[in-house]
Parts: structure tokens; sequence; C-alpha cells
């Protein structure tokens, strides 16, 4: 069966072109203005994109509270390991989006700072110093990437770049994720996790 049948070639090449975009960024958000297009597009053919992304393994998730479409896989396939100071950093975000989202209107944007982030990091006291700025380029330009997050202020070495949290992490890092992230950070705080170590995220 022609899954595309009767649609138009410019939504066909829609089609195709969203497919792509969410097996490599895994969301779309309604608030991101580059991506509320697509946001709209999947929901009018959410039957045809699942069925056809289904074939490949993948299962199409959608929280139009949220305003967030998520692309998973069951078994488990492409899934990301983040290093430790990534999947803190993520945990960080999450823990912000929660307390901001509780001072704002459902509307409003959550918007916070690097400097935020370097305070929680030293609240948590796994080391007595700051992320590196490496580090938090890095990481940040990952979940960039996967439309958790988007940088306005491009210089990250500043306190108060801006950053803005999608509603996507509530996707990303579920309300149980985050009480197990905390039972690691303590174990991470009694120094029984090295750098090195990687965690996974829900970021298939």
């Amino acid at each position: 069966m022609n899954l595309l049948e009767g649609m138009l070639q410019k939504d066909r090449d829609h089609f195709v072109r969203i497919c792509n975009k969410l097996l490599s960024t895994c969301f779309l958000c309604r608030n991101n203005v580059t991506g509320r297009f697509d946001y709209y597009f999947v929901l009018r053919h959410k039957a045809e994109m699942a069925e056809y992304l289904s074939v490949l393994g993948y299962r199409l998730e959608i929280n139009e509270d949220y305003g967030v479409i998520q692309l998973t896989n069951p078994q488990n396939y492409n899934r990301l390991n983040l290093k430790l100071y990534e999947s803190i950093i993520l945990l960080i975000l999450r823990v912000l989006f929660d307390e901001k989202k509780r001072e704002l209107s459902a509307t409003d944007e959550v918007i916070v700072n690097v400097g935020d982030i370097h305070e929680r990091f030293l609240s948590l006291k796994i080391r007595d110093k700051m992320i590196d700025k490496t580090t938090m380029r890095n990481a940040l330009s990952l979940f960039r990437r996967f439309q958790i997050i988007e940088i306005l202020d491009k210089n990250l070495d500043n306190e108060d770049s801006r950053i803005l949290i999608f509603d996507s992490i509530l996707m990303a890092v579920r309300v149980e994720d985050i009480r197990q992230a905390y039972e690691k950070l303590e174990i991470y705080r009694k120094g029984a996790k090295s750098d090195e170590d990687t965690e996974e995220s829900e970021i298939d």
C-alpha cells in the first residue's frame, strides 16, 4: 500500500524530510519556531507517518499537552550514551525547567542561563570547581541538536548567556529518571565513578 497516495508532491517532500529529521533529532517541538511547521505537519499526517516509521522499528509518540513529538525505538536501537557530565547537565536542565515552570504561566518560555547551571552543579558537591567551558559548550550543543534547548546567546563562556529549554526535556528525562539520576549522583559524590563513565538518557 502506498502511504503517500493522493498526497501532493510538495507534501511528499515534506514527509520524507521530516521523517529523516526525526531520525536525526528525535524531537519536534511546537514552541521551537524553526520546527513549528514540521510539528503541525506530523499532526496532520500522524497515521501515515507512524505506520511508515514503524516499518523501520520506531514508535511515534505525540504529547499535545507538551507540544512535543518524540521518536523512540522499543528495541533500544540507536540509543545515545551520554558522558557523565553531559548526564549531569541534562538532569540540571530538567530540574531548573521544573522550578522555573512553577513560577511561570503555562504559555511562558523557560529561560535559564549558564550561571544557573554552574550554581546548581556546585551545589551537588560532586567536585569543588565549575564544569569546564569545553564540556559545557559540547553538552549544550548536543542538547540543541536534539531539540531539547535553544542557545539564545552564542558566547557560552559568559555566565549570563541564556538558554531556552523546550518542553521536550519532559520526555527526554522523565520523572522516574530524575529519581534514578539523583541516586547515581550520590554514588558520584562518594567517588565511586570516574569522569570517563557514561550514563544512558532517554534519547533514542
